[in-house]
């Protein structure tokens, strides 16, 4: 029978310009901008004008992955990073969110507590970071003090945990009461629930740590926590299986992550974002886990993150490995990535200088493709 059935039949394979329903949000395409640390907030970790307009900008971006924002002081980790547990937090997330909103783009909160990579400088009352154990990172904090070096973080006691569940509770109340059209758990990177995820950083003997099932617990603690304020649909986890950043290890990253996935499908989320193994992951020797292993576990829709360009991004796609794909750095540079892509126009060089902290310089002023033409052909009318 199938034999019957001609090319004309098949539909062809999506890529970066399909739309696609990701949980409760119908994308117009795939290109999804994924969370970015710029240290550009207020001192009070509120988001303020210069955000709303860089974030507006980028309104084009299948959907807006805010950049991580602490659920509360503890889980506060760099200098001028936004949070979303104060009154004035929440009122400049809602003008950047507005302003999203008006330009015709979705955006969701990534919630966030880094745990051990802090520094007491940054801490209420200059207490110690805490962390599942109290095992110091390899690195050093950036502080409003400049570089220091991280300090040994103190382990949390068991009847301190149900406290850290409600700091993420609260935290997506209030990015409800923000207008957020849903949040991304930040479970990656080395922060407060990866270190209670891998072996490598998790040394306790209570029901948090050993076996995978209590290493996991907090996760899973936390995202029924969000699950009693979002629905399912409106609500992603990002996860860095491969990662080493934060001196991070695993004595099984396949078997952890493998696990952790499944257990994930209970919950039927609206998505799974993984960070890609990148340069340094490879060159380290790391287990490499990708996103398309985890592809055939996860039930629901999977956005990978890494060095992903048009091509490979539209291929990841076709190839079924990939949902949508979520753009860094490129998004930070080209306001208007979406539409380059889709022009296969020219990209923005990145200007590493001003990734973190400083003025619009690096930040807002990047050009836009029409001004980026215009201002190339400039010399020459003039001429």
């Amino acid at each position: 029978m199938s034999k019957v059935h001609s090319h004309h039949d098949r539909v062809a394979s999506p890529d970066l310009f399909t739309p696609v329903q990701i949980g409760a949000l119908s994308l117009p395409h795939r290109v999804v901008m994924a969370p970015l640390t710029r240290n550009r907030s207020n001192p009070d970790n509120s988001p303020n004008d210069l955000n709303v307009e860089y974030y507006c900008q980028r309104a084009d971006a299948a959907m807006i992955i805010s950049e991580a924002t602490q659920v509360s002081p503890q889980g506060v980790g760099y200098p001028l990073t936004p949070g979303i547990h104060s009154e004035p937090q929440v009122a400049g997330w809602r003008s950047v969110v507005d302003a999203v909103h008006d330009a015709g783009g979705r955006m969701l909160l990534q919630l966030w507590h880094v745990g051990r990579i802090s520094h007491p400088s940054l801490q209420p009352n200059s207490e110690q970071p805490v962390a599942p154990s109290a095992i110091r990172p390899e690195g050093e904090a950036i502080t409003y003090e400049g570089i220091k070096p991280f300090q040994t973080p103190r382990a949390l006691e068991l009847d301190e945990i149900p406290g850290i569940v409600e700091q993420y509770r609260q935290g997506a109340e209030n990015a409800k009461r923000a207008g957020f059209d849903g949040v991304e758990l930040h479970n990656a990177n080395g922060y407060l629930l990866d270190q209670f995820l891998r072996d490598g950083t998790n040394k306790r003997t209570d029901a948090y740590g050993g076996s995978l099932e209590n290493r996991a617990r907090l996760s899973f603690e936390v995202l029924e926590a969000i699950l009693s304020v979002w629905p399912a649909d409106r609500v992603g986890i990002r996860i860095s299986p491969s990662g080493v950043f934060n001196d991070m290890s695993d004595s099984d990253p396949r078997r952890t992550f493998g696990y952790f996935v499944e257990q994930l499908n209970r919950y039927d989320l609206a998505y799974l974002h993984v960070v890609e193994p990148d340069q340094a992951d490879r060159d380290a020797g790391v287990t490499l886990v990708p996103s398309r292993e985890l592809r055939s576990i996860f039930n629901n829709a999977i956005i990978p993150c890494g060095d992903y360009d048009r091509d490979s991004g539209n291929l990841a796609i076709a190839n079924g490995h990939a949902d949508a794909v979520a753009y860094g750095k490129k998004f930070l540079a080209n306001p208007d990535l979406p539409r380059r892509f889709m022009l296969n126009a020219p990209l923005n060089e990145q200007d590493r200088a001003t990734f973190y902290g400083g003025t619009e310089v690096g930040y807002t002023d990047y050009p836009f493709l029409e001004s980026a033409q215009e201002s190339a052909q400039e010399p020459a009318e003039v001429a």
